[in-house]
């Protein structure tokens, strides 16, 4: 199954780990996103960039919208009610997103 990752937030006060997977990932900057396939391996790294990223299963659609493109405009509407700074699942707007990914790719297109 192939997921959409989204970072949500910049450089500021990252840890080693979290500057290394964002660059193994390629989410070099803000509001880039990328698709991959899901291993274990991925996995553990969306643990450790939880906090500064979104992602979900994205649907054909959508891949293939986005196969040209990988830095995004901001979200129409925002994130989230709450910011960037709270999890998805309390209506903020990091952490896994499931279905709902499509959704704010369709927004940031």
């Amino acid at each position: 199954m192939k997921i959409a990752i989204v970072r949500i937030r910049g450089q500021t006060r990252k840890t080693s780990p979290v500057n290394y997977t964002f660059k193994l990932l390629g989410l070099d900057k803000k509001n880039h996103c990328t698709i991959i396939e899901e291993t274990p391996a991925t996995k553990k790294m969306l643990q450790i960039i939880e906090p500064f990223a979104t992602w979900g299963p994205v649907d054909e659609k959508t891949a293939t919208a986005l196969k040209e493109r990988t830095a995004l405009n901001p979200p129409r509407k925002g994130y989230g009610r709450k910011g960037v700074k709270i999890p998805f699942k309390k209506g903020g707007a990091y952490g896994n997103r499931a279905e709902k990914i499509n959704d704010l790719l369709t927004r940031m297109m």
